[in-house]
Parts: structure tokens; sequence; C-alpha cells
């Protein structure tokens, strides 16, 4: 841990990191892509340096997307709990990653499997986190049906975090899509229904609708950008600010 006297004030104490499975392919097509795993891993470190506690989701969708198999042909549940299982292996490809540059961290799966990850039990993953663990939270919420959106945003309300941090290919919410259209224009804050009614895209609505429920602000930013997460928490950097 960084020495408190040079370490800076930090936005928040506690906050859960949300990242697409597809963040972890780099410039494949498919599956993981270990420089791209290293880079994630070591900007989770500068953060947690600063001395924030970190949990993070972690979709599967480099892998397996459960949607995309039913609508192949697949039946959605058994499509639903073979895109959980893809998680679970990006979560234990971010822990050897993280671990290998000195931080403890746990893969917490909401499906059982005990030789790999430890079962979510509440208290246990809260005492992880004050004892400067990071937590990755696998497996979704354990139910078909529901995304790593709703997982991220349930399982940041029972860490009682402080905000999501939502990091994605651009530097925040604009209202279309800024690769296609030079013209899109930014958000620097947006409400949690105005995203909902123009259907931006920040989050499946199940999410939007907990996360406001709950006054959980939602932070939008480029993982692409060296620095950008620790540099959000620092006061700096470009983001959409989703909340209240």
């Amino acid at each position: 841990m960084a020495d408190a006297a040079q370490t800076p004030k930090t936005a928040f104490k506690r906050v859960l990191l949300k990242i697409s499975g597809e963040a972890l392919m780099g410039d494949q097509g498919f599956g993981l892509h270990p420089p791209t795993v290293q880079r994630i891993a070591e900007e989770v470190k500068s953060v947690h340096d600063l001395g924030v506690e970190i949990c993070m989701v972690i979709g599967g969708g480099n892998i397996f997307r459960g949607l995309a198999g039913s609508a192949q042909g697949m039946e959605r549940t058994t499509a639903d709990y073979m895109g959980m299982l893809a998680t679970v292996m990006n979560a234990l490809a971010v822990q050897s990653a993280l671990e290998a540059l000195g931080v403890y961290t746990r893969v917490i799966s909401a499906i059982r499997m005990d030789e790999v990850a430890e079962p979510y039990i509440r208290r246990r993953a809260v005492r992880h986190l004050e004892k400067d663990r990071v937590c990755i939270f696998a497996a979704g919420t354990g139910n078909p049906y529901f995304t790593t959106d709703t997982a991220a945003t349930l399982r940041a309300n029972e860490m009682a975090c402080e905000a999501i941090f939502k990091g994605t290919k651009v530097d925040g919410v604009y209202d279309k899509d800024p690769k296609k259209y030079p013209d899109a224009k930014r958000y620097d804050s947006i409400s949690y229904d105005d995203v909902l009614q123009q259907h931006l895209g920040v989050m499946d609505a199940s999410a939007i609708a907990l996360a406001r429920d709950n006054s959980l602000p939602i932070i939008v930013f480029s993982l692409d950008e060296p620095g950008g997460f620790r540099g959000i928490l620092a006061g700096e950097g470009t983001y959409t600010r989703v909340g209240p």
C-alpha cells in the first residue's frame, strides 16, 4: 500500500468496477488476450494502491453470451448458465494477473464451485474488502435472465459501494455512437431516467432502475485510456456521471 502521506484523497472509498468480457480480448475477436488482462490488472492495482476498496464484475461475452446462444436456438436458461461459467473463467484470469502484481484477490461465485472460487456470502465478502482484498464477483446473480450489469448493481448495493465504475470503449455517455457520428454529444452528467428514456445503452434497464432506486451513481469512463480509472478517483479525467 502506498504511503498515506503521499496518497491523494479519493472521491470514493469503496467502488465496484464493471467491465465487459470483450474488454479482455484486446484486438482479438474471441477469448482472452493476456497483455490486455495484464494492463487492466495494472489499472486496478493503481487504484488499490490509493487505499480504495475494489469489487469487480466481469462479463463473459468474449467466451459465450447467453442471449446470443438463445437467439441461435439454444434453450435460454442453459445458454445463460453457460454465460455465467464464462464469467468465472474471466474472473480467474484477472485474479491471476492481480496476484502476480501482489494484490490479494478473491473470486466469489454465485454458483458453487468450491475448488476454484468461494461461494457468495455477503458478510464474508465485506470482510475481504475490509482486509484490502479485491473481490471479483463471478457467475452473475446465479440466476438466468439476469445480465452481469444487473449483477454488478446488485453486488454494489450489497457491498455498500459508493459508486459503480463502468469501463467502456469511450470516455462517457453520448447521445449517439461517437465512433459513427462525429457530431455526437457527450454528457458530463445525466439522470437515470434520461438514460432509460433515450435508450442510451449504458447498462440494461433493470440495472439502471436498481441503481436509481438506491441512489447509486454510475461513472462511465474509457477503460482504454491509461490511468483513467485512477485519474477519476483522484478528481481528474473525462467521464459521465449517471445519477441523482
